[in-house]
Formats: C-alpha cells, sequence, structure tokens
C-alpha cells in the first residue's frame, strides 16, 4: 500500500471512530394474542426503518394473563414494560392513581380530534389523552347468511334473543360439527364476564344498583345466565367453558358456529379468506335485545385496545414515538397497502369511516361504527359507575375475575344458574362491603 492510500485509509478509520453512535433505545411491549397486534408485530421493521435508534421487544400474552402482569407490573412501579396494551377499564382508574403518562406529544400529525368521540373520552382523563387506541370495538351478531336461510328464517334488524333461541336450534347439525350458537365461556372479568355483563344489560340490569347492591340475584341477572346456559348446553360447542374470544374466532373462522355475539373487531377476520372458510357467507346484525321494546338498542358494549405509558418509565420520549406511528393514519394506510382496506384496525378515527375505498371493502364498517356510537358508558341514577360491560372501579378487576369462574361452573353444569348467581350475590356484597362502598 502506497503512502497516500495509508494516509487516506487512517483519516477514513479516524473518523468513524469519532463519529457520535447513535444511542440505542430498546422498548418492551406488552401486549395481547389478538390477530391485530400479532400483524402489528409483523410490521414493526417499518417503525424500526424509520427509527434505527429505537428497537422493540414483545411481551406476547393471552389476555387474562396480560392483565394480571401489567396490573402488577404498574401497580408495584416494577418497570417490566415500557409500554402497555391496556384498554377502557384500567385507564380512567390507573390515570387518576398517576400511573400513566399523559400522551402529550405525539406529533401534529397524529391529529387527536380525527379520533371517534366515544373512544377518546374512554382514554382522558379530564380532557388529556392517556392512551392511544390500537383499535377499537362495540359488539355485534355475527351469523352465516347461508345457514340462517336453510332454516328458513331471515334475520331482523333489530334481533332479540327470542329469535336468536328460535335460530340456534334451526342451525345445529352437530352431525355435521355445526353448532346454532358460539358465545364467550372462558372465566374472567374481560372474557365470559364482558359478555354476561352485556346480555345482562339487554335483559334491563347492571352490575349494581343506584346504591352500590349487587344485582346477581335480580330479575335481569336470571333471565340473561339462564338463557345462556340454557342456550349453550343445547347448541353451543362442546367444551364451551374453555372458549374466550380467540378460540369462537377459530371455530367460526372453520365454519361451525352458526351465530356469534362478539366484539366488532371479529368482523375482519372472519370476512378474510386467508383466514376464514366462510368469508362470502357472513351477516352483520346489532346484539341481541332481551326485552320487547329494545330500550338499548341492542346494549352495545365499549373497549378499545390501547397503548399506553407507565408514569415511572424512563423512555417515554422513544415510547410515545412508537405509540404515535402504531395508532395513526399512516400505519392504517401500512396496513391496506399489505393486507387491504378490511383488515385496517378498526373503531378508532372519523376518518377511516369516511373513506370509500374501506367502507367498501369492509361490509361490517356501517355496523361496527354504528355500534359504537350507541355505546354509552357514562354513570347514571340507577347506574353509579362508567363502564357498560364492566364497572370501572378497582375492585372489579378482581370481583369480575371471581364471579366469572362461577359462572363458567353454572356453564360446565358443576351448579345451577341458581347456585351460581346466589354465589356470585354473596361474594360480591362482602367485596362491595369490604371496600366501603355499601355502607
Amino acid at each position: 500500500m502506497n503512502y497516500r492510500a495509508w494516509v487516506a485509509g487512517a483519516i477514513s478509520f479516524s473518523a468513524l471512530a469519532t463519529a457520535p453512535a447513535l444511542a440505542q433505545t430498546t422498548l418492551t411491549i406488552g401486549t395481547v394474542n389478538n390477530n391485530d397486534m400479532i400483524r402489528m408485530q409483523g410490521l414493526t421493521s417499518e417503525f424500526t426503518k424509520q427509527h434505527p435508534d429505537i428497537s422493540v421487544n414483545w411481551v406476547t400474552l393471552e389476555e387474562n394473563v396480560l392483565r394480571q402482569r401489567v396490573t402488577t407490573d404498574i401497580a408495584t412501579k416494577g418497570g417490566q414494560f415500557d409500554i402497555m396494551t391496556i384498554g377502557t377499564y384500567e385507564v380512567p382508574i390507573w390515570s387518576k392513581q398517576q400511573w400513566l403518562a399523559p400522551l402529550s406529544n405525539l406529533g401534529a400529525e397524529y391529529n387527536a380530534d380525527d379520533l371517534l368521540p366515544p373512544i377518546r373520552a374512554a382514554l382522558s382523563t379530564d380532557g388529556t389523552l392517556y392512551a392511544a387506541s390500537f383499535y377499537a370495538e362495540s359488539v355485534m351478531t355475527l351469523y352465516r347468511k347461508d345457514l340462517l336461510e336453510k332454516a328458513g328464517l331471515t334475520m331482523p334488524e333489530k334481533p332479540t334473543w327470542d329469535f336468536i333461541s328460535q335460530a340456534a336450534e334451526k342451525m345445529t347439525d352437530k352431525n355435521a360439527g355445526v353448532y346454532g350458537i358460539c358465545l364467550r365461556g372462558k372465566p374472567g372479568w374481560g372474557e365470559n364476564m364482558a359478555f354476561l355483563g352485556n346480555m345482562a344489560r339487554e335483559f334491563g340490569a347492571n352490575y349494581f344498583d343506584a346504591n352500590w347492591k349487587p344485582q346477581f340475584e335480580s330479575e335481569g341477572w336470571k333471565k340473561a345466565v339462564t338463557l345462556y346456559v340454557d342456550l349453550m348446553t343445547k347448541y353451543g360447542p362442546p367444551g364451551a367453558a374453555s372458549n374466550g374470544f380467540n378460540e369462537n374466532l377459530s371455530l367460526f373462522g372453520q365454519g361451525k358456529c352458526g351465530m356469534w355475539m362478539d366484539a366488532t373487531v371479529a368482523a375482519s377476520f372472519v370476512t378474510d379468506p386467508k383466514q376464514s372458510q366462510v368469508p362470502d357467507k357472513v351477516g352483520f346484525a346489532p346484539a341481541p335485545c332481551g326485552t320487547d321494546n329494545c330500550p338499548n338498542e341492542g346494549a352495545n358494549w365499549l373497549w378499545a385496545w390501547s397503548l399506553a405509558i407507565p408514569a415511572s418509565s424512563q423512555k417515554k420520549e422513544a415510547a410515545e414515538t412508537f405509540i404515535s406511528w402504531a395508532t395513526s393514519k399512516a400505519y392504517a394506510d401500512l396496513v391496506a397497502s399489505k393486507e387491504g382496506w378490511a383488515n385496517v384496525p378498526p373503531g378508532t378515527r372519523t376518518s377511516l369511516y369516511q373513506n370509500p375505498e374501506y367502507t367498501k371493502a369492509a361490509p361490517f364498517a356501517e355496523q361496527t361504527l354504528a355500534a359504537i356510537n350507541r355505546a354509552d358508558p357514562s354513570m347514571g341514577p340507577e347506574k353509579p359507575y362508567v363502564g357498560l360491560q364492566f364497572a370501572a372501579i378497582p375492585e372489579f378487576q378482581g370481583l369480575g375475575t371471581a364471579v366469572g369462574q362461577v359462572m363458567a361452573a353454572a356453564l360446565s353444569g358443576q351448579q345451577t344458574v341458581d347456585q351460581a348467581l346466589a354465589a356470585a350475590q354473596a361474594q360480591a356484597t362482602r367485596e362491595m362491603t369490604r371496600a366501603g362502598y355499601i355502607k
């Protein structure tokens, strides 16, 4: 090597050696094992291309396990997660405890004013956003149009539980492995109790009355749980007490369910030919009513799987950068470019439902938007808590899970409905008295 080349090489090496290195930040994100989150993980490389100084470590957990882990971590300031996937239950409670960092630097392009008003309100405290919705949902009836037609029935504009019972019987063909109805049975405050709490509202009952007395032995709860157990025993799949959202999603996609009342977010998956065996045979209707006059328009629930930052996090800037990317309009465009508009995370932004490409590709869009807009989680004279399928009080997480175990026991035949409801009433009364709600 000649002298001139050697000098050039030495200068080049020196420049590299003294150039400032990018400070690497690793974000640990705890999330749920739902399809939209799995897709987000698959697209993370798109984020790291734009932000090479940030790497992402995913911890993906089953719903009940995720809730236990993130609750323990944030309450103890354990610092395991830099971003947590939480929902409309946790946000109002944890923000008031000052456990969450406000999302005040999501960037000008984020446009919080574009969020659907019910979702923005549910994730805000005193006008400040504490979590950003990745996707949001209400509840709907998903059904097999071909099986309903074969049964000689037409889905009403506002289905009742009487009609659903009739249809479940006629659509069931156990010899062919087809069950008339699939409903959540897995115990958990966000699993079977999310469904049963909503079903009880469809029969006019809440979790607590105006004086915080539990309502599990009320007429509405008795009607709801009795019908639930009867339908699932006669027309549901075997082992239903172990089936949550994901298990029923799989069953429906395999063509084994005639009807399924569950989260609106399921619609894009059961109509996706890559994930469903019956993509062109699915119809959508509101959640059923339990009373003749349908006062609650089907008693819709409201939920948003959302990304939030623990207040104790030392990586808030990087965490907010990721959250802004994952919940932005640009992310929706990214999903659409790779998976099609029907697979964009639903229920978050007004602009999505004004996009003709989306509404054309998603036959469930109108029903989803209507259900979200009809859901009103606010408290009132007969309901002293915020929430629909849950009660937004700290005690509900433990209480709801314990009651969920009792309801699963009734579904599996270990207890009668009356025994289960009596046990739930006694347990809830003890807890609410101990916590000071009942004087």
